[in-house]
């Protein structure tokens, strides 16, 4: 344990969410208090629940919301870096092709190990699953250069980096050289992100033909029932919200999946094609095949450490590496500060609890999933949503990683909860994180310009990463041109160099092939 994991835990409590401490005020006319269970107990103490203001309950519900918000990742996963033949799967620079029914195995098997670590060990309730945007990268731009074995050694590589950076206490430096300002509108920006993609997902924005690049719907209108059900999801779980019913989140997932499935039985609407522009994005809500299946976990292993350096040269890999790594450390980054920031366990100073027992076990994510093939794993924003339903420990991640295990045999019952609910989920938690918008002081324009431009980049651009950088390079570049230079912390401005060259990569990679 580390002295940082040592320091008593200080929290801000910021969620709409009252804690339970302030709900169970002594009554002095009263002194006999009502014993807990054993097992309760044990949990209250292991998991610091009663002091981060939460409950027993409210931590399985907020554990049992994040994985139903995530729970399309085991889906995902496997449409982007497999396939049932090489026809229809992503094939390496050798011919080779990663089967989808495997890679959803170790998609759930690695989620369910490492989110269930995190919370053990971080006592954070995040959840951890293979990243979007790694997984998209090494699928379409990587194994052209490279075979699959080779690609999850660099992703492997990539997670040892950030987990060394993290024991050597260069992650938590950074860290702390961020402003205030910047880390506030890091969660805003997350915010406005985990929003834009609920929208996206369900369909209520799309992308135009012509005109501008985004647009409501088809042509300005609602037109598909999936959508329609999006809707009546994100206004039930508002209501919710706003009357501060327990478990609202959790309610009105359950209910909206119910009446989708309804929905789908009587309409018979099917997935979402381009011969069916109006279907369920991803997951159709409907109980088919064998419900408990035995998981194929062939993919475990199955990696090349150096492979890639042998076969592309060195400074290739590298810069493969090298783009690997900065996304992955500062997408994660941003995600724990907004996170810890929307549960109330963030310092003034914006660090929480353990914060380098998280970055390690978060870097053995990413060796994880490359050791599995599944890509590397990180913090998902969607934990937001279990935070929305009160959860402030542990717990909830170990309930969240325990149903991701689950998950390695139940698929079909994973795949009814359509994406248009979990969009909804996302859009009222994303409404939630923008109130850390009242800690940028906009009055200073050194300040607002960069927090500014962090918040808008990171839905603009789908990119966490993106969005830190250009607050980075904005924040360093304002304040010394403005007589500031003195009050910017030098690791901000090594990390703004690394984030020149990352935004460079393009033409680098160029010159480097020439």
């Amino acid at each position: 344990m580390t002295m940082q994991d040592q320091i008593p835990e200080r929290t801000q409590v910021t969620s709409p969410q009252k804690s339970a401490a302030s709900l169970q005020q002594p009554d002095s006319s009263r002194s006999r208090t009502v014993p807990q269970p054993a097992s309760t107990a044990f949990l209250d103490r292991f998991f610091h629940i009663t002091r981060r203001g939460s409950t027993v309950a409210r931590e399985v519900r907020g554990g049992l919301v994040t994985f139903f918000t995530m729970a399309y990742i085991v889906i995902l996963n496997p449409l982007i870096l497999g396939g049932f033949s090489a026809d229809n799967a992503p094939v390496d620079v050798a011919g080779g092709w990663l089967s989808a029914t495997q890679v959803g195995a170790v998609t759930g098997l690695t989620a369910g190990v490492m989110t269930i670590l995190f919370g053990l060990i971080a006592n954070l309730p995040f959840g951890l699953a293979a990243g979007l945007g790694i997984n998209s990268f090494l699928a379409v731009a990587v194994i052209h250069e490279v075979t699959w074995p080779e690609a999850m050694g660099l992703v492997v590589i990539n997670g040892i980096l950030i987990v060394l950076f993290g024991v050597t206490g260069a992650r938590t430096a950074i860290f702390r050289a961020v402003p205030k300002e910047l880390k506030a509108a890091i969660t805003v920006g997350i915010g406005l992100f985990i929003a834009f993609i609920g929208f996206v997902d369900s369909g209520f924005v799309k992308a135009t033909t012509a005109g501008p690049p985004v647009q409501l719907g088809d042509n300005g209108s609602i037109t598909s029932i999936p959508t329609l059900v999006f809707i009546v999801g994100l206004l039930v779980m508002g209501i919710l919200v706003a009357r501060k019913v327990q478990g609202g989140l959790l309610i009105g997932i359950t209910a909206t999946t119910a009446l989708a499935a309804v929905v789908e039985a009587i309409m018979h609407i099917g997935p979402l094609s381009r011969a069916n522009p109006g279907g369920w994005h991803l997951n159709t809500p409907v109980l088919s095949g064998q419900l408990v299946s035995a998981p194929d976990l062939g993919l475990v292993g199955q990696f090349d450490l150096f492979g890639a350096f042998g076969r592309i040269g060195g400074l290739a890999a590298t810069m493969l590496v090298f783009t690997l790594v900065f996304t992955n450390f500062f997408d994660a980054m941003g995600t724990m500060t907004g996170l810890a920031k929307s549960a109330g366990v963030a310092h003034k100073d914006g660090t929480f609890p353990r914060l380098k027992s998280a970055f390690i076990v978060e870097g053995l994510g990413a060796v994880a999933g490359g050791a599995t093939s599944g890509s590397s794993n990180t913090v998902y924003i969607d934990s937001a949503a279990g935070i929305g339903e009160g959860a402030r420990t542990g717990l909830a991640s170990v309930v969240t990683g325990a149903l991701f295990l689950g998950s390695m045999f139940l698929t079909p019952l994973t795949s009814m909860v359509p994406l248009e609910v979990a969009a909804a989920a996302l859009v009222v938690v994303g409404a939630m994180m923008m109130a850390q918008i009242r800690e940028i002081k906009f009055s200073k324009f050194s300040v607002a310009l960069p927090a500014f431009l962090t918040i808008v980049t990171m839905p603009l651009s789908y990119s966490i990463a993106n969005g830190i950088g250009v607050g980075f390079v904005s924040w360093a570049v304002i304040g010394a041109s403005s007589g500031k230079a003195k009050k910017i912390h030098p690791l901000m401005w090594v990390v703004t160099a690394g984030f020149l060259i990352y935004f460079a990569r393009g033409p680098i990679n160029a010159l480097l092939g020439a």
